[in-house]
């Protein structure tokens, strides 16, 4: 929990977890309020759960959930009447601690100074100040007037690039972009302190990797030179070339770059958050879990183990099947792996999407004795009394639903773009940022481009996929700037190595319309079939090509290709520094 005193009767923090109401209890505080709407992140505590260890501390709770970017009257109203109602000191959390400090704020500016009140949010690490013409406004009108929240536009602070997310998709653009352009003014927006290194937490599962070796400070990562906004994106204004924060304030741009990843959809199955991490259920998808599947993996001596993959997209379409080679590994070199009947239960129709690469995969599925069932989704689990339930999706008996009993299950959770994301102006119908799969530039939006996992290009979700889109959005975002056509192509690019037991790897390299791609000749590294040098490639070297190239701007093995109707004398007309 990091408390952030405002003043001696207000503290705000980030997302508080459970355990850390107790600890509120006992630092003095009387009362919480909870201003965040239950079901924003993947890792977010109920409101209920919160309420209910607040009653079991003697604390009073009061829950205000404010949508990002849409605090109203009848919410500064709501949080008005509670804290004249709560004997103090409050501790009030959102998702950054920014939409309750801007809450706050919003109540004293009747009778303090707008300028007291930013000084006083920014001792605490919140800039509130793209609120102050609303906060100087409050002073002058009378309480509960009933005004709307004003909508600033000259007073919005302006950037060449506005980046959203600090994954590894706008942190690749933000420095490819700096690389190409030195001088641009970029601001990232990002609300999280920690970037995690998710490619390593399959790894982290099998036994091989600590959970503290996939986690950075993000402060170490942001490029010198792109302001760090720690606040989250609430919504789009493309119309306006606005970017809408959770408390309200607008970024305005020349152009948007959007990364804002995807969000695990842990709800859409029945029962599953409530057994999350206990009763044997687990998931190398969340950053927590993953020593919990270590934990089962060496733990189990007997009995089912069960595998799922949900419909597509997820990121990283291989990561279910290589939690699951790797547990088997682990049980044969235990000599229990006789002992343990193991299911993968894939809601697809094939064991993996490129076919070059399924030999290689089957000859695992048999070697460790692998129930395969496909076209077989999980829609509900019942953590106490260990029990799957499982739609089949196609052929005479699509719908029919049948029970499986585990000893453990690995769940991959469903996937779908962020709730701002699919609401928004920029997305299609799917929910995903519509953009060209060639250029990344938006459909409709012509100084918008995206990347990652929340753009609607077809290729697979991978980081790999983000090493090769980021220098296309770069150059093309540029090009936009400078008032040219976007000339630079993605070509669907991505990499999946399919961990199928310890010390060897299927190196899957592949673009649109599943054509292989190798990064080295075949006699190096055979990507169709299990290898020592590609494990050595993704245990020792894909990490340190990941912080130390990937997040940096440099593009080693990798050159943006240009549409191929260009114009002759474009190369040379429009050529542009790079970092190779």
């Amino acid at each position: 929990m990091e408390l952030k005193p405002i003043s001696p009767f207000f503290t705000a923090s980030p997302q508080i977890s459970v355990a850390d109401v107790g600890t509120a209890a006992s630092q003095g505080f009387k009362a919480i309020i909870n201003n965040r709407p239950d079901g924003e992140s993947d890792d977010q505590p109920s409101s209920q759960e919160i309420a209910a260890a607040a009653a079991a501390q003697g604390l009073d709770y009061r829950h205000i959930p404010v949508a990002g970017g849409q605090i109203g009257e009848a919410d500064i109203e709501a949080m008005a009447d509670a804290l004249d109602a709560l004997n103090g000191p409050v501790l009030a959390y959102c998702r950054t601690g920014t939409r309750s400090v801007t809450l706050w704020a919003l109540v004293e500016a009747r009778h303090m100074d707008a300028e007291a009140l930013i000084r006083a949010a920014a001792r605490a690490g919140y800039d509130i100040s793209g609120q102050r013409a609303r906060l100087a406004a409050r002073l002058r009108t009378p309480a509960r007037s009933g005004e709307e929240p004003g909508r600033p536009g000259s007073d919005a602070a302006r950037y060449d690039v506005v980046v959203i997310g600090g994954g590894a998709g706008g942190i690749a653009a933000a420095a490819s972009l700096l690389k190409r352009r030195p001088g641009t003014s970029i601001a990232l927006v990002e609300p999280k302190e920690e970037h995690y290194y998710q490619p390593g937490w399959t790894l982290v599962g099998g036994g091989v990797f600590r959970r503290q070796d996939t986690v950075r400070p993000m402060a170490r990562l942001i490029p010198k030179g792109v302001n760090w906004i720690r606040a989250a994106a609430a919504s789009f204004e493309p119309e306006r070339q606005c970017v809408v924060l959770e408390d309200g304030t607008r970024l305005a741009y020349g152009v948007l770059v959007a990364a804002p990843g995807l969000k695990l959809d842990w709800d859409k199955v029945d029962g599953l958050r409530a057994t999350l991490g206990r009763n044997g259920v687990t998931s190398n998808y969340q950053f927590d879990l993953a020593p919990y599947t270590w934990e089962l993996v060496r733990g189990l001596k007997s009995g089912t183990a069960i595998f799922t993959q949900p419909p597509m997209p997820i990121k990283c379409a291989g990561a279910p099947q290589k939690a699951m080679y790797l547990a088997c590994d682990a049980w044969r070199r235990a000599g229990v792996l006789e002992n343990v009947d193991v299911e993968f239960r894939n809601a697809g129709g094939v064991l993996f999407g490129v076919a070059d690469y399924v030999p290689a995969l089957m000859d695992y599925v048999e070697r460790y004795g692998i129930d395969l069932a496909l076209s077989s989704n999980l829609v509900a689990i019942d953590g106490p009394n260990r029990t799957a339930t499982f739609r089949a999706m196609t052929g005479d008996r699509e719908g029919e639903l049948v029970e499986r009993r585990f000893d453990m299950i690995h769940v991959c959770p469903p996937q779908c773009a962020p709730d701002f994301v699919r609401t928004s102006p920029l997305a299609n119908d799917a929910g995903w940022i519509d953009v060209s799969p060639e250029t990344l530039q938006h459909t409709r939006y012509g100084n918008v481009f995206a990347l990652g996992d929340a753009c609607s290009a077809p290729n697979a979700k991978t980081a790999a996929a983000v090493r090769a889109q980021a220098p296309v959005v770069a150059e093309n975002a540029i090009a936009v700037l400078e008032g040219r056509k976007p000339r630079r192509v993605y070509n669907g690019y991505g990499s999946c190595p399919l961990t199928v037991e310890r010390g060897k790897i299927v190196l899957a390299e592949f673009g649109y319309g599943g054509k292989l791609l190798p990064t080295f000749p075949q006699w190096l590294v055979d990507g169709r079939r299990p290898t020592r040098l590609a494990w050595i490639l993704k245990e020792k070297m894909l990490p340190w090509i990941y912080f130390e190239a990937l997040l940096k701007g440099r593009e080693w093995l990798i050159r943006p290709e240009r549409l191929a109707h260009s114009p002759a004398g474009f190369e040379a007309q429009e050529a542009l520094p790079t970092d190779r």
